[in-house]
């Protein structure tokens, strides 16, 4: 896993719902080396700890990565303060395996709940109208990227909890209504573990493979502590890997959730 520390300039930066913000770093050197699927950690200033978020877009072109964060604590905050001009201090790209993309004329379902919905946009993008894009939010106001999303191409399905937006019930739920319709050859899925582990499921009874991103805390981001580690199995033995360096992509057969 390589990566770079460094300041760059934020180019632009808006709040695109409620306590969740987005954000475009010029890094031209970090873009350049950038996946699918991997995250960046940031300084905050007055806190010992980066924060890790996830990449929402890569611009290899311009230079720049695209972030989207919610505000959950002390640390989002300030950062969420930050101005555009300003510089903040990043590692990355960090992760040492993100998703696999395939042919692009391969069909996919990418699935989002809440604050894992940005890590799949550079997905969408490159599957185009070969995608189908079911995306998960509490309610209409915790809703975003859905006008990105169906600007890739994707057929796009909104859940929300309530049914203020979209319709009303679980990401796994429209799975299962895609399933039903037509076997895709892939799924990718990012959300909460519980989320995750229906996911598994339904893609093991359907016969499609599966790739899953974790949200685990993380200290240090590059293996060297233990805050991140969580339960997969290899080779028929369970192994206790670390999300920040091992993943955060593990195929689906790999992880093991605690019940």
């Amino acid at each position: 896993m390589k990566y770079t520390q460094g300041i760059y300039p934020i180019i632009r930066k808006k709040a695109v719902a409620a306590e969740i913000y987005d954000m475009t770093i010029s890094c031209p050197d970090v873009a350049a080396a950038a996946m699918c699927g991997q995250f960046v950690n940031i300084k905050v200033d007055g806190f010992m700890l980066r924060r890790p978020i996830s990449i929402c877009g890569i611009d290899k072109e311009k230079g720049t990565l695209r972030i989207i964060f919610e505000v959950r604590g002390k640390g989002t905050k300030a950062l969420s303060q930050l101005s555009e001009g300003q510089l903040v201090d990043i590692v990355a790209p960090l992760g040492g395996r993100g998703f696999e993309l395939l042919e692009k004329d391969k069909k996919a379902v990418i699935i989002g709940g809440g604050i894992g919905n940005p890590p799949m946009l550079p997905i969408a993008q490159h599957y185009g109208k070969n995608a189908v894009v079911i995306s998960g939010f509490r309610n209409a106001s915790a809703v975003i990227l859905q006008q990105d999303f169906k600007e890739s191409g994707a057929e796009t399905i909104l859940c929300t909890d309530d049914g203020s937006a979209g319709r009303k019930g679980f990401v796994t739920d429209a799975l299962a209504d895609c399933l039903k319709k037509e076997k895709p050859d892939i799924i990718y899925a990012c959300g909460p573990s519980v989320m995750l582990k229906r996911i598994i499921e339904q893609a093991k009874n359907a016969g499609v493979r599966c790739q899953v991103s974790l949200e685990e805390r993380m200290g240090c981001g590059v293996g060297g502590c233990l805050v991140c580690v969580c339960r997969t199995i290899r080779d028929g033995e369970e192994y206790y890997a670390h999300v920040c360096k091992d993943g955060p992509v593990f195929e689906a057969e790999e992880v093991l959730f605690d019940d």
